[in-house]
């Protein structure tokens, strides 16, 4: 049942403070699937507790691995597998979470086995068939039940050989890191060749650096090629930066509002490409203090500009909120492939500009806004948490701005709209 519509408290003064986001999803589900296949027991400290991390736990739990999670605490436990599957049968149910479905195909195709996994109604739309590819040329037998590229999926794994696959890298990334994570525990060599661009490179080197934590390499001779050696993943403690992608959020109310937010445990070194939005808030007209182990952004006059956010393509809808209160145009670009997110971000957010009067073009490659007069509306979001954040913001500035089925946040955020609340001292 969707929630009543959420009405935006503008603010009287410009937003100042300290934000505390969550840990990462990204990380989280990353450091999950890792933990599940060491040898030995690790613990994630400030892990995400959201309807993606949710899912993640009870499929790992479903797959034979004891996962232990403890919300209050932010902690998660896991007893890894040595990277055998013990599971020889699962019914896997991810709702409409890309990274989970997409990490545990990867790791499905490590057991010796059925494995079944599906989602809700947009999974079911959203592509696989890379994947499913590159493991059947591996010799895994795996395939889309429907024969249309999207879940849901049925992987029969006698375990995953070593050998040479290829993926097509400009729908997701998450293909890639997909089986990156699972690599170290084929039976032998896996080399891996990517077919086009890669989009979110930044989300692949993040994999990466959480192999790293957990004592595996990845090789990389050339752009375009990954290999990696059988290795076992070490167990460890990791704790969980907190989540760049949420705290975009926080950065765009100091720039809408001319205000100066501080987010503690995210730094110019974070493991999370998504920091970078805070360099496009600098073109704008921002200032940013990068510390040791903070981030400050204090907003200024702000610019229309023209950039590339493929690598950062989750802060696009961040991005188009802070650009209706910029002095002219803003032009988004390479961002094609998030047409296949938890709905077609494109569409919808040239949907919603509509509906608050405000003017945008889609290009093939992304979008143009035009600043202008915002007329107040109740903003439709498509059960996509990035939709309800990101337009909020509009919110601050603008009366009347309702966010509707706000409980969609849960995906990724629950408290998105209290920490908003606390932060500029507003209550709905």
């Amino acid at each position: 049942m969707m929630s009543e519509p959420y009405l935006v408290q503008p603010v009287s003064e410009p937003v100042r403070g300290r934000a505390c986001p969550p840990g990462s999803k990204s990380l989280t589900n990353r450091a999950m699937i890792v933990a599940a296949l060491a040898d030995g027991a690790s613990q994630l400290d400030n892990a995400l507790d959201s309807q993606d991390t949710q899912v993640m736990v009870e499929s790992l739990r479903r797959l034979g691995i004891d996962v232990r999670h403890d919300a209050s605490q932010k902690r998660v436990a896991v007893q890894g597998c040595a990277g055998r599957v013990p599971a020889k049968k699962a019914e896997l149910w991810l709702e409409n979470s890309g990274t989970s479905i997409r990490f545990l195909t990867a790791l499905c195709a490590l057991g010796h086995g059925t494995y079944h996994l599906d989602g809700n109604k947009r999974m079911r739309e959203r592509p696989i068939g890379d994947l499913i590819e590159a493991l059947r040329e591996l010799g895994v037998d795996a395939r889309c039940d429907l024969d249309n590229g999207c879940p849901p999926v049925t992987v029969r794994s006698e375990g995953l050989p070593g050998g040479t696959t290829h993926i097509c890298g400009s729908v997701s990334s998450q293909f890639l890191s997909g089986l990156l994570m699972a690599a170290p525990c084929a039976s032998g060599r896996l080399t891996i060749r990517i077919r086009g661009e890669l989009v979110s490179q930044p989300y692949v080197d993040m994999t990466q650096g959480v192999m790293a934590r957990f004592g595996v390499t990845v090789e990389r001779p050339a752009e375009d090629c990954y290999v990696v050696h059988p290795q076992t993943y070490s167990p460890t403690d990791y704790l969980v930066e907190p989540d760049a992608s949420a705290a975009s959020y926080f950065f765009a109310a100091a720039a809408i509002t001319g205000g100066e937010v501080r987010v503690e445990g995210l730094s110019y070194h974070s493991l999370q490409g998504d920091i970078g939005f805070v360099e496009v808030l600098e073109q704008m007209g921002c200032r940013v203090d990068w510390g040791a182990d903070y981030t400050t952004v204090q907003g200024g006059p702000l610019h229309g500009i023209d950039v590339d956010m493929n690598a950062i393509s989750d802060t696009v809808q961040t991005l188009v909120a802070v650009a209706l209160f910029a002095d002219g145009p803003t032009r988004i670009r390479n961002v094609a492939h998030i047409r296949h997110k938890e709905t077609n971000r494109i569409e919808a957010v040239l949907t919603e500009l509509s509906r608050l009067g405000v003017k945008a073009e889609e290009h093939e490659d992304g979008l143009t806004v035009y600043p202008g007069p915002i007329r107040p509306a109740t903003i439709e979001t498509y059960d996509d948490h990035r939709m309800a954040m990101s337009f909020a913001l509009i919110g601050l500035k603008v009366p009347g701005i309702r966010i509707a089925n706000p409980e969609c946040t849960s995906k990724t955020y629950p408290e998105f709209f209290r920490d908003l609340e606390a932060l500029c001292g507003t209550s709905s």
